[in-house]
Formats: structure tokens, sequence, C-alpha cells
């Protein structure tokens, strides 16, 4: 293959998640206006260790004073205070309730079968599942709500603002964006609904119908109940089950600060990597359309200099641009963190490397492990 060649090919694989991500974008939609359809919305938290998130968290629901809803947090077997202050703010707002998680039985990962819990134990009509670290802005619960005035939908999954505020966090954070829009094609996803193969989702905030969610056995569903990553599992379920998925632009309802620091978002991705990215088969793909079009143009630019090549040169130049055209792109439309875009390449190779040293530990007899718990397997204790 001459340099030309490999130059050409770059360029394709770089100007291809910009395409795709400027055609994606009158697809990715804010969710609507609040409606008052009067539907008791179920805003459902588990909660592990999170004395350091929850009030805030519980507090941001409750600023929604015009929609009706409960709050309800469980306190999934925490060793700090976490039901400590659930219950003092449930003194303070009859809103909220405090719910213990039963024993974790085998088969199940902990945030599945504690959002399995809190669906048994919610009232309302429309389920609102949220992570303790995200904080929604006030009308929030009420806008996930009025997504359900088209009938068609049964699950709605919203992806925040994602807060970085430290170089380790913007290398890998920003790219779920970039993987979202520029390698997902949402007009398929919008025109075939029930398509498991189009399905996407963000498990830090995803709201259900409650009859939909009940008929599909929800987060206790075979695919579901043993996973880690209930963004991807629980939205394709819900389509291989014959009900219609969707996704919405929610930096401007909510924002979340993921993981604090390197090692808590290399240990936080790698986690759920093998039920993504990291699989035997898809990973090389991956590999050849994120080095080849994020990575590979910038190298092309100093290897055209040394072969004397200004096509080449202008190819790669080309290449880069676009990679660049489309982080700053994704950086206005979700409110991401500008001084990530300089850093693109570095993040796309840590990213990719992260997703190869997690599919190498799985093929070794790792099994994963978060908040203490190890990652079920078939009916294995957790």
């Amino acid at each position: 293959m001459t340099l030309e060649t490999l130059a050409l090919i770059a360029l394709c694989l770089a100007v291809l998640p910009l395409a795709l991500t400027l055609l994606n974008l009158p697809f990715f939609r804010r969710a609507p206006a609040r409606a008052d359809t009067g539907e008791l919305v179920s805003v459902l938290i588990p909660a592990r260790d999170e004395a350091a998130n929850i009030e805030a968290a519980v507090r941001s629901v409750l600023a929604d004073g015009k929609t009706p809803l409960e709050v309800v947090v469980l306190d999934d077997h925490s060793t700090d205070g976490t039901a400590d202050i659930v219950r003092r703010l449930a003194a303070e707002d009859g809103r909220v309730r405090l719910e213990t998680a039963p024993p974790l039985p085998g088969g199940w990962s902990g945030k599945q079968h504690a959002c399995h819990a809190l669906s048994r134990r919610a009232r309302g009509d429309i389920l609102l599942f949220m992570d303790a670290d995200v904080r929604l802005e006030p009308g929030a619960p009420g806008r996930f709500a009025a997504c359900f005035a088209d009938p068609r939908l049964h699950l709605v999954s919203g992806f925040p603002r994602e807060e970085t505020k430290t170089l380790g966090e913007r290398l890998i954070i920003p790219q779920i964006h970039v993987l979202l829009l520029g390698y997902l094609p949402m007009f398929f996803a919008r025109l075939f609904r029930r398509t498991a193969a189009f399905a996407a989702g963000c498990g830090q905030l995803m709201a259900v119908r409650r009859e939909a969610y009940d008929a599909m056995c929800g987060h206790g569903a075979p695919s579901v109940k043993a996973s880690m990553h209930d963004g991807v599992t629980l939205p394709r379920a819900f389509r291989r089950a014959g009900y219609a998925t969707g996704v919405v632009e929610a930096a401007d309802l909510a924002r979340c600060r993921m993981y604090e620091g390197f090692a808590a978002t290399w240990d936080g991705f790698s986690k759920n990597a093998t039920e993504g990215m990291a699989t035997p088969v898809g990973l090389p793909v991956w590999t050849v359309l994120l080095a080849g079009g994020h990575i590979l143009p910038w190298l092309l630019i100093p290897a055209a200099l040394v072969a004397g090549s200004a096509v080449v040169a202008w190819m790669g130049l080309a290449g880069v641009l676009a990679t660049l055209a489309q982080r700053a792109v994704l950086a206005v439309r979700s409110r991401q963190d500008w001084r990530a875009v300089p850093w693109h390449p570095v993040g796309i190779a840590v990213l990719l490397a992260l997703q190869w040293v997690a599919l190498v530990r799985s093929w070794r007899g790792h099994r994963p492990s978060w908040r203490g718990r190890t990652v079920a397997r078939g009916e294995d204790a957790a």
C-alpha cells in the first residue's frame, strides 16, 4: 500500500464521523417543554456509599415543584452515612422515600438488582432512573415525562452534560459523544425504532413507561440483570421485546461528573468495556475506524514531510481538521470542556488502549469489580 493510498483511507475515515455527526444533530433533539399530563413520575436513585452525592442529587429533583413526583432512594448496603442523609431529607419533604435493598442474589450485578428493586417499590406511571452523581435542572422530570407524549416511545435516555475537571477525565469521557454521534446513524435508529442494533442509551439517566418496563421484565430481563452497562443492554432488551426507544440531548436538563481523575475514569470505563466495544469481533473494527480516522491523519503530516509528498501532507491536514471539527461541534452542542478538543487524538489512543486491556484481561478470566462487588456471571454469586 502506498503512502498516498493510506492517506486517502485515513481521510475517508476522518470525514465519516464528521459527516455522520452533522447528519445526526437534527435527530439528537432536546426534550420537549414540560407537559401537564398529571402522571406521577417516580425518580429512582440506587445509592451505594453515596454520602458525598445523594443530598445534592435529591434536592436537584425536588427543585421541580410543578411535576407530580416521588423520589425513591434505595440504600444498597452502604457503609457510610447515605441512609441517614436520605432519612433527613424524607423528614423535610414527603416526596422523598428511603428503601433498603434486599440481599444481592447470584446472577445479578449490583446496580441492575437495585434498579429492579426500586421499580417494585415505585408508584409512578413513568420511572426515571437516575445515578446519584447526576444533578437535574429545575423542571427536568416534567420534560422527561413530556417525551412520552409520543405514544410510540417506551424508553427515553438522556445524555447529560459531562463535567470534566482533570485532564484524565477530559481524555476519555467526551468520547461518549464522539462514538454516539459519529458512528450511530440516528436517522436509522429513529426510523427502525424496534431494531436492537440501533439501540443506544446512557445509564445515568433513563425514563421508561411503567407498563412496558414491567411487560419486558425491565432490569430483570436475562440480557440486562448481570450487565454492568444498562445504558446499552436495557434499550436493546426493550427493542427486542417490540418496544421503541429513543435518546435526547440532556445537556440542558442535567449535569454529571462521572468520575474524579484518570484512575477512576479508567476503572469506570473498563468495568463494562466488554459489553460495548471490547469484543473479539468488534474491537478490531473499532480500532481501524478510530485509529485510522482520529490518529493516523496526525501521523501522516510528519510522514509526508519525510517522504516529501505534498499530497499526503494536505490529506493528512484535511483529516486532522475533520476530526477537530467534529470535536468542536460536539463541544458546542453538548457543552463540553473546550480544553479537551486539542487532546482528541490522545484521548482516542487512551480509549483504545483501555478497551484492548479490558479484552485481554477478559480472555485471561479477569472479572471486573465495582463498588466492592465482582461482576456477576451466569448464576455465580456476586
